[in-house]
């Protein structure tokens, strides 16, 4: 711990692409980074953080959170089913478990399985944008932000109106081996917004349904959100949300093929927070909040038809405090907190369990001269498990002109093993309640270019994890267990560039392009042969979008290379035409169009060719 607090940094990409409804380079400074104590312009920023604003959103051609992470650089979205069925996130070549998802700051982990963890009743429409922050996040977030964190930013709308939107899709092939029907999927979404000066109240509910792309993979998703935010007065505003989403589906092939053909999975999950922003004074201002999260997860490996075996049920409860502060000083800022966590799982083959965490944070944000900004921080951690541990980290950038920064960090972090790898009894995968918990440590330096119509990003970092856990065997008839596998290394680099033409007041093209490169090496003195995920992650990636507007028309066409560390790589082509008419839009999205053939976990091969129509009315 020492070394890190005495590392001479420099340098780290942060990795931005914020753009408003005039697509203006020049307003990207005013776009704010929501760190749980320190609000910070992204020109500020000296971590590797990346934006999706909401304007890219409504061009990618994508109608679920899942899908819209899918396009973002160094993020693997590894899907067991389609549109947002069943999704698995991570950042820069982590596993599942290691990345951290937050709705407006307040954490959303899945103690029982990160495998729910993306199930949110949160529509697309709502994101005023997504923060994706890279590295160890520990003194920002608190426990499981191991690989990095994605920050789920709502709207405020100020306007009152309403929102119904349909679509329709198929791939046209039909199910050969069951009904003979044709694949389909539809959805109806409606919203309303009440936007008056002083308070602004959204709620939002749709329903999807598909009969699938291949045999036992249909689905149906039910969602609904509310959101209120009112300032009392200048000094003082408060923010609620809740939300219910009910996700049934086919899971063929999802976690024990080619066994679990008829395999079919329930999750419903519930989500509430309610949190504040208090002005004591001028300079002292404090943000209590307070969380509740509820998950159920009905699996049924012989389907409906036996629901006397192979049936697995999970009740999950978490309920989490916190309460932030930042102090304004002649020289700089400080920012401290205190969060309390317990989580508990009701279970048909992990038990009965329960865990308590507190967490402590401090950090102090200062610029030594006019060009020189430093964060340094620590996140002091309780564990009703694994007692006491401390994650301390430090940012810093030099601005050697207005458009080029360099940026750079040390950081440490951690991950808790969930109730499944401690706990977890079935015939065919082992819980092991001796798990240590993963820690890691990162360095980083890179550098960030912006100037008018051109902004470029490029970071290198250095990543080890200790203790890390998989899921390892001997051989096929050996039952899956749950170890801290040895260590795993990761060399790494991101390269991000997006460009501009204006061709008039109301023609312009853009063009991203991004790319990352992770090269890891695992040290173990293990003997099994055998692992779940830790060869799955990605080698090389690829994302690239060009898209042009002109007036209320648009064209996107998206790019997705992925090549993993085995498996064969694979080129994913999606485009989105959209035609605006008044408050009136209609779409057409055309996805995997030059029918690929891929895998993103195990043996489940996702959709061919999908095609998808669609209308929307927005008043607000």
């Amino acid at each position: 711990m020492k070394k890190l607090y005495i590392a001479v940094l420099t340098v780290i990409c942060s990795n931005f692409y914020a753009q408003t409804k005039k697509d203006s380079i020049n307003e990207m400074d005013e776009v704010l980074i929501n760190e749980n104590r320190f609000s910070t312009p992204i020109s500020k920023q000296n971590r590797n953080v990346y934006i999706i604003s909401s304007e890219t959103i409504k061009k990618l051609p994508g109608r679920t959170l899942q899908e819209v992470l899918q396009y973002a650089n160094g993020v693997d979205i590894r899907q067991r089913g389609p549109f947002g069925t069943q999704a698995d996130i991570s950042v820069d070549g982590g596993s599942f478990e290691q990345t951290v998802v937050l709705l407006n700051g307040a954490k959303v982990i899945d103690s029982q399985t990160a495998h729910n963890m993306l199930n949110l009743p949160l529509p697309v429409e709502v994101i005023e944008r997504i923060e994706v922050v890279r590295g160890p996040a520990a003194r920002i977030y608190g426990i499981n932000s191991l690989t990095g964190a994605i920050n789920i930013i709502t709207k405020k709308p100020k306007d009152s109106g309403f929102l119904v939107s349909t679509y329709a899709g198929s791939n046209f092939e039909k199910d050969t081996q069951d009904s003979g029907d044709t694949f389909y999927g539809t959805g109806i979404q409606a919203g309303a917004v009440l936007g008056k000066e002083k308070q602004q109240h959204l709620i939002f509910a749709s329903h999807d349904k598909s009969n699938g792309y291949r045999y036992n993979t249909a689905f149906e998703n039910n969602k609904i959100f509310y959101q209120g935010n009112v300032q009392i007065n200048d000094n003082n505003e408060i923010l609620g949300s809740a939300g219910y989403i009910n996700n049934g589906f086919g899971a063929n092939g999802f976690y024990a093929a080619p066994g679990d053909i008829n395999s079919t999975e329930i999750v419903q999950t519930t989500f509430a927070n309610i949190q504040s922003k208090h002005s004591i004074t001028d300079s002292w201002k404090i943000m209590p909040r307070v969380t509740y999260r509820y998950n159920y997860d009905d699996y049924r490996y012989l389907g409906n038809s036996n629901l006397t075996v192979g049936r697995s049920q999970h009740y999950t409860n978490s309920i989490a405090a916190e309460l932030n502060s930042t102090v304004k000083l002649s020289k700089g800022e400080i920012g401290f907190g205190a969060e309390f966590r317990n989580e508990d799982i009701h279970s048909s083959n992990i038990g009965d369990h329960d865990r308590e965490n507190v967490g402590l944070y401090a950090e102090y944000r200062t610029s030594f001269f006019e060009k020189l900004d430093i964060n340094l921080g620590t996140y002091l951690n309780y564990n009703s498990d694994y007692k006491w541990q401390i994650y301390p980290g430090i940012d810093a950038s030099y601005a050697i002109t207005n458009e080029f920064k360099i940026i750079g960090n040390v950081g440490t972090s951690q991950r808790i093993p969930s109730f499944t790898d401690l706990y977890l009894k079935q015939t065919g995968n082992i819980g092991n309640s001796d798990l240590d918990s993963e820690n890691a440590f990162q360095s980083e330096i890179g550098f960030k270019y912006n100037k008018k119509a051109l902004s470029f990003n490029a970071n290198y970092f250095y990543r080890k994890i200790d203790n890390y856990i998989d899921w390892m065997r001997n051989a096929t008839t050996v039952p899956w267990q749950s170890q801290n596998t040895g260590d795993l290394n990761t060399n790494g680099i991101n390269l991000r560039g997006n460009y501009r033409f204006d061709f008039s007041k109301d023609s312009r093209l853009n063009i991203l392009l991004a790319y990352t490169y992770l090269d890891s090496e695992f040290k173990s003195s293990r003997t099994e042969i055998y692992s779940k995920y830790l060869i799955s992650s990605l080698k090389h990636q690829i994302t690239n979008t060009i898209d042009y507007q002109y007036k209320d028309f648009s064209i996107l066409f998206a790019t997705r290379f992925n090549e993993r560390i085995t498996g064969p790589s694979y080129w994913i082509n999606d485009f989105r035409v959209s035609q605006s008419i008044h408050k009136f839009t209609i779409f057409l999205d055309a996805q995997n169009i030059f029918n690929a053939t891929y895998y993103e976990v195990g043996a489940v091969p996702l959709p061919s060719r999908w095609f998808t129509l669609g209308v929307k009315l927005v008043t607000f």
